[in-house]
């Protein structure tokens, strides 16, 4: 039910290749054609013509790449998937459908499933791509692990309104940590915040948000398979390339943690064959103490179910570590 959570680059660009075969036998063509016309100006001594005419169609397609990549972004970044392909009540969930306003007039979709006893919450950033009905499997496991959960579509995802954009993602998770605090009065104490690849960066840029504010701060902050920066995953996947000048989106999670002061787990797999193992790395290193790094194998959108023992683990141990460092601080260190 995750598979759909992100969407690589390669499978981005497989899909524009197919829907572009026929211009690309075009310009073969005509790059064909072109060759041959030089070839015969070579022919002829005028080497040094064909050499400027080469250096000048180098430059022109360098340039037509760049203007492609730079229009291509947002389809790169955001992934929606408007359908919903399964609902909590045909694997048994408990929930409430919920819509969140955001400060902009977007409507949010989201569910709150309740965990039994639960003592935490956690506020569920998803990736980049499909939407909450492709996250069944980890509210199932929250709910197994007494952790009630709060998962919303991010602007133009699944049924909620507007169209996504970084700043606009970026108030959705406000809102939604707004709803939980103000309106379901959870207190903030007891939430944690909690991002898988791009959601990681919007996790990391609430936390981030809510450090430079005075008042209650969230448990904790989990980043799952997340990036450092949109620029760093730019530099990775296309190298020949200034990412930097041109880069519409930042998505800079190395910059969010180092302005948090609040518990961190970053959990990565050398396996992710989407987002570099050096990544989740870059971004613990970043961040503040107290901070713990874990390890788990298998793929970007399924290792946490291929290697879900190690990955329980992991989850059960930091939340008991969360709760025993609360009721073993002193009465006026507690939050």
């Amino acid at each position: 039910m995750n598979e759909p959570g992100s969407i690589s680059v390669a499978d981005l660009s497989a899909q524009i290749g197919q829907a572009a075969s026929f211009r690309f036998f075009v310009l073969t063509a005509a790059a064909g054609l072109y060759l041959f016309f030089l070839y015969q100006r070579f022919r002829k001594g005028r080497w040094m013509s064909v050499l400027v005419s080469l250096l000048a169609v180098a430059a022109a397609v360098y340039v037509g790449l760049a203007l492609m990549l730079w229009l291509l972004q947002p389809r790169l970044v955001f992934y929606p998937m408007r359908e919903h392909d399964w609902r909590p009540e045909e694997v048994g969930l408990p929930y409430e459908s919920i819509k969140i306003p955001t400060e902009d007039g977007i409507e949010l979709d989201a569910w709150f499933v309740p965990g039994q006893n639960a003592s935490y919450t956690i506020l569920f950033c998803h990736g980049n791509a499909g939407n909450i009905s492709h996250r069944l499997d980890s509210l199932l496991l929250f709910r197994e692990w007494s952790l009630n959960c709060l998962i919303f579509d991010y602007r133009g995802y699944g049924r909620s309104s507007g169209r996504p954009s970084e700043e606009g993602v970026y108030q959705d998770a406000a809102a939604c940590w707004k709803w939980l605090t103000e309106i379901r009065q959870i207190p903030p104490e007891t939430i944690i915040l909690y991002g898988q690849s791009l959601g990681g960066a919007v996790a990391a840029n609430l936390a981030a948000r809510l450090a430079e504010q005075a008042g209650p701060q969230p448990a904790g902050l989990v980043i799952e398979s997340a990036f450092s920066s949109i620029v760093d995953m730019g530099r990775h996947y296309y190298p020949w390339f200034p990412i930097r000048w041109f880069a519409r989106f930042r998505f800079n999670t190395v910059q969010s943690v180092q302005k948090v002061h609040i518990p961190i787990l970053v959990i990565h797999s050398p396996e992710d064959e989407i987002v570099p193992f050096e990544f989740g790395q870059k971004i613990f290193d970043s961040a503040n103490p107290p901070k713990q790094f874990s390890q788990i194998s298998g793929s970007h959108n399924e290792g946490f179910l291929q290697d879900l023992q190690t990955y329980q683990t992991i989850w059960r141990e930091w939340i008991e570590h969360l709760r025993s460092s609360k009721e073993s601080a002193p009465e006026g260190d507690k939050r």
